[in-house]
């Protein structure tokens, strides 16, 4: 379980989250809505780690991040377009992110590429691959070495009808799994398919559930 407690977010004189408190619990698939601007992709940089709020606390289990451990452990995460190595095969991308994740074998990563429609890329560079391929390169980093919780901004961006049901149906699966997943989407279609609970956020505040 991840438990959200009273976290705002002051960059500056600006503040981006305002007394944020919610629960994530396993076995659920969590939307994120509101208008670009609002808080949602501050929010997950909050709670996979990357930033760390102005007040409040984040508890993953009993434990609190950024005093028990600095990331959010066994997570998968995709905030904004991964940065890739434009010269590097997406394999070789993907094998460089695996060493600073683990041990994940090479069968893994071709799997977690197949899941996210890329396998067929492997072998060629980035720089050549479109939007959306770079996209579904992306979904293959968060994916690999079967995280517990998933946190992704926009997951669906750039990909086609087929690319979108596949995930789709692989986050599903997850969710019977026991895993958490945190989503942020503007298409309305993704939000009402996939999440039991929606948290819409405006101006920095979770408006509702």
């Amino acid at each position: 379980m991840i438990e959200i407690k009273g976290v705002s977010l002051t960059i500056g004189k600006v503040q981006i989250l305002k007394h944020i408190n919610c629960i994530l619990e396993n076995g659920h698939i969590y939307g994120l809505v509101g208008v670009n601007g609002c808080g949602k992709t501050m929010l997950m940089k909050c709670i996979c780690g990357f930033i760390r709020p102005t007040e409040g606390n984040i508890l993953i289990g009993e434990k609190e991040l950024g005093k028990d451990f600095e990331f959010v452990p066994n997570a998968g995460f995709m905030i904004e377009m991964p940065g890739f190595i434009p010269g590097y095969t997406g394999y070789r991308n993907l094998k460089q992110i695996a060493a600073l994740k683990g041990d994940i074998s090479k069968e893994e990563i071709l799997r977690c590429m197949e899941i996210s429609g890329v396998a067929h890329a492997a072998n060629k560079q980035v720089s050549k691959y479109s939007l959306g391929m770079k996209q579904r390169l992306g979904i293959a980093q968060a994916i690999m070495g079967n995280p517990d919780i998933y946190i992704l901004d926009e997951p669906m961006n750039a990909l086609d009808k087929n690319g979108i049901l596949r995930l789709r149906n692989y986050l599903l699966e997850e969710k019977e799994k026991g895993k958490i997943i945190l989503l942020a989407s503007h298409n309305h279609e993704d939000i009402e398919v996939l999440c039991d609970t929606v948290f819409e956020m405006e101006e920095g505040s979770i408006l509702s559930e």
